[in-house]
């Protein structure tokens, strides 16, 4: 629930970062919701302009952000005469005039009121909604892309010059893989404000299985994610209508809700696919966890969209990796840098679902390679994406935004 504005607080004197959100939360986001409240050295309050699944998502401090509605000053007689007589409406010319600034949103009184020492603005989209607030207050403030905000929104006329602003007056600029920097410099962000910010897996619990191949060759194939174009859906199905001659016993599980879902049923009743294929809808973390126990593979077949949505690194993924199960994905986005292929996963190329076909029958037909890519997927994605690790990254980010932390060797040499 919001804070009650008017309850005391305990004094708490670590540095203040707002975290500014358009909603809060939808499901998906919850990587943001890890991150909001695994902080340690700084506190945080959120600022959002809508509130969503807050019994999913509580947090003792959020402040509502009020949209603003500003009448203009103006002749009365004029807009009487453009509108109801001669009816040009807008007017040809200017007839009204504004007192001082006129935000849509009450976000620079906030920030006057609350004086945080950095702000956290949550996609880079959002960042060039809110910069003329945020250029009014003038304090320091980082912005975080996470995947679909590198593309979003670039067909409209001078987006890209909004977006170079953004580069240009925030202190840091997020993204969650090397892919996601690499779009960013690509676009005109300075490379010396780039940070990596990668996901945060929580991983207590998150157990780790050591797979075994199923020895009656009942593969359990899983996907969990949203049912949009980016996921590779499509291809997966595809791929699934050759498996199921190939493997009579193996079944596609997809976890998760979306846009794309009718479309999904048509294509299995097209392809008489209905013991092959099985939808879950949305799933809660035990759900989900419970589903990759039982599974013997992840499937991910990303690929980049016409309009250029891309992965970062899929949350899903990783923390399917973590219980142990091996990855069957694509050469896409964020996804080389959490799957070594041959090692805890195989790779193939984007929209190519014979290639998929091929994967899953490798690991079919190689039980030894199988049991080993088990093993070595709860490992690597403990070392490199660890919760306590990456939340720490992201406070030194902040720390440095304050100008009270130099940055990491290894961000200074990139």
């Amino acid at each position: 629930m919001p804070e009650d504005e008017s309850a005391p607080e305990a004094a708490d004197n670590r540095p203040h970062v707002i975290s500014l959100c358009g909603t809060y939360l939808k499901p998906e986001m919850q990587s943001i919701y890890r991150q909001i409240t695994g902080l340690q050295r700084v506190r945080t309050t959120v600022y959002a302009q809508w509130l969503e699944n807050e019994g999913m998502f509580p947090f003792p401090h959020i402040r509502l952000l009020t949209k603003q509605h500003h009448r203009p000053r103006g002749n009365f007689l004029l807009r009487f005469w453009y509108k109801h007589v001669i009816k040009k409406w807008p007017p040809p010319r200017a007839i009204s005039k504004f007192i001082g600034p006129c935000h849509p949103w009450d976000l620079v009184e906030r920030l006057e009121e609350d004086r945080p020492d950095l702000v956290h603005v949550y996609y880079g989209h959002k960042a060039a909604g809110f910069l003329p607030m945020l250029r009014d207050w003038g304090g320091p403030w980082v912005v975080s892309f996470h995947g679909v905000d590198v593309a979003k929104h670039m067909e409209e006329k001078d987006y890209l010059k909004k977006l170079q602003d953004v580069f240009a007056e925030a202190r840091l600029v997020m993204a969650r893989s090397h892919s996601l920097l690499q779009q960013l410099a690509d676009l005109g962000c300075p490379v010396d404000k780039l940070r990596l910010n990668r996901t945060p897996i929580p991983m207590d619990h998150l157990e780790a299985v050591a797979h075994e191949a199923p020895p009656d060759g009942h593969w359990r194939l899983v996907q969990a994610c949203r049912l949009i174009p980016k996921k590779g859906l499509l291809t997966t199905l595809d791929a699934m209508d050759s498996v199921a001659t190939l493997l009579p016993g193996a079944k596609y599980i997809i976890c998760g809700d979306g846009p794309m879902l009718d479309q999904l049923r048509q294509f299995v009743a097209e392809k008489s696919l209905h013991r092959h294929v099985e939808f879950r809808g949305w799933l809660t973390q035990e759900q989900l966890v419970h589903e990759y126990h039982q599974a013997h593979v992840f499937l991910h077949a990303s690929e980049q969209t016409p309009d250029n949505d891309q992965e970062g690194i899929p949350n899903s993924m990783l923390e399917a990796m973590a219980t142990g199960l091996p990855v069957i994905a694509t050469h896409h986005g964020g996804i080389p840098e959490a799957v070594t292929d041959g090692s805890d996963g195989l790779l193939v190329p984007e929209r190519d679902s014979g290639a998929v076909t091929n994967a899953i029958m490798k690991l079919a037909h190689d039980h030894a390679l199988y049991a080993q890519m088990s093993v070595n997927a709860a490992a690597s994605v403990r070392e490199n994406f660890g919760a306590e690790q990456q939340i720490a990254n992201l406070e030194n980010i902040y720390l440095e935004a304050m100008g009270e932390l130099e940055p990491a060797p290894e961000e200074a040499a990139a």
